[in-house]
């Protein structure tokens, strides 16, 4: 009995040990202003909006409490890719570049975000986009 414990504990060591680990990239959470800074969702201005990916796809958006909109699962790739913002209120075209990394971890992050499209400008909050509609 003694031997198969000895035996036993060395493989579920190195089977511990051997977990894989990943790291998502950063939530992307944009915030929609008019040129006063009044959020447009909180305000009801903003009421549909949707995003899809270059093979259109649906992007799934969740409204935060801050009335804040939070892009899921967008990042994880490495290259660049298209995305169209689509609302009652305004229409416009961004891509994500983004990368694998290898930090003792797996994973990927976003290196950069590009706007494009006419009467907005976009401010980096620091953990969040301020997309700021004209």
């Amino acid at each position: 009995m003694k031997k198969l414990i000895l035996f036993l504990l060395p493989l579920l060591l190195f089977t511990a040990c051997g977990e894989d680990c990943y790291n998502p990239p950063q939530p992307i959470v944009f915030e929609f202003v008019n040129a006063a800074g009044e959020n447009l969702i909180a305000n009801g201005t903003l009421t549909t909006y949707s995003i899809l990916d270059e093979k259109n796809a649906a992007i799934q958006l969740t409204k935060t409490s801050e009335n804040r909109v939070l892009l899921e699962n967008v990042g994880a790739y490495n290259g660049t890719k298209n995305y169209k913002f689509y609302s009652n209120v305004k229409l416009f075209d961004f891509s994500i570049e983004s990368s694998e990394f290898n930090s003792g971890c797996e994973g990927y992050q976003i290196k950069k975000l590009t706007f494009t499209g006419v009467g907005f400008d976009v401010k980096d909050e620091n953990g969040y986009y301020k997309i700021i509609f004209q």
